[in-house]
């Protein structure tokens, strides 16, 4: 068991999305298996984001140069159940997307090799990357409550591609990625 995310084969049910979804029995994955579809993993201390040496070595190393930081709470974030809807679509990005969770907890979900769905719960202290171009959609737990930082590199983008999203070129780099390893 990973110190702090957890991840595992999700179920097919449609009822809440913020529920947990695990199969009976439960088929945990690995930190290891979530490498191999390039999907990385540390875990920092939240406590001290804004002076911890790690994140800060992180940032340098990854060249992370942006970061701001939102809440997802129905107090704090405008139109929430709209935008918790729009997060759960499936979709992927250009580039690199990087949370770090300062409070709180969510899910992170993506695709495997086999097109399976895998559900990472995350938490205070986790630092998450998804590759560009991997088919992911995130969503709230049953707390309704997640901080993160979101970092980038150079300026954000925020724009998501709905699948089928297959025609760009992040989508075929990553594909072509998973054919290697």
């Amino acid at each position: 068991m990973m110190s702090g995310m957890e991840a595992w084969y999700m179920d097919e049910s449609s009822e809440d999305q913020k529920l947990p979804h695990r199969l009976k029995p439960n088929q945990p994955v690995t930190l290891k298996q979530l490498e191999q579809i390039g999907v990385y993993y540390w875990k920092l201390n939240a406590d001290i984001y804004e002076n911890d040496p790690e994140l800060q070595k992180i940032r340098e190393e990854k060249g992370y140069s942006y970061m701001d930081i939102i809440t997802i709470h129905p107090d704090k974030l405008p139109d929430y159940d709209n935008k918790v809807k729009l997060f759960y679509e499936e979709h992927l990005h250009l580039d690199d997307e990087i949370r770090y969770i300062l409070d709180g907890s969510s899910y992170f979900d993506v695709r495997d090799k086999d097109d399976r769905w895998i559900r990472i719960a995350i938490s205070k202290g986790d630092l998450i990357t998804l590759p560009a171009g991997i088919y992911h959609r995130f969503t709230v737990d049953e707390t309704n409550y997640t901080k993160a930082m979101r970092l980038f590199v150079g300026e954000p983008v925020w724009k998501a591609y709905n699948r089928p999203a297959d025609d760009f070129d992040a989508r075929e780099a990553y594909v072509n990625s998973l054919r290697c390893s």
